[in-house]
């Protein structure tokens, strides 16, 4: 994930459903990028709508936990 996603994801743990203008405001990011950026984690299942159009990030915590290594 790209840092500015990640920051995404920081500002709405444990914030319940937000509006898309809430999350940008949060982040400090104008709404298009931000837009941008909530759609792509839409799509890859890390983000979700709630029944009302709101952005919902499900999650209190989250760890991730990998490996890099030379090719």
């Amino acid at each position: 994930l790209a840092p500015k996603r990640w920051q995404i994801l920081q500002a709405m743990t444990g914030a319940g459903p937000l509006a898309l203008r809430e999350v940008a405001r949060r982040v400090g990011r104008d709404v298009k990028s931000v837009h941008g950026d909530v759609h792509t984690l839409l799509k890859a299942g890390v983000l979700e709508r709630s029944a009302d159009g709101r952005i919902v990030f499900p999650y209190d915590e989250v760890r991730v936990d990998f490996t890099l290594r030379a090719a």
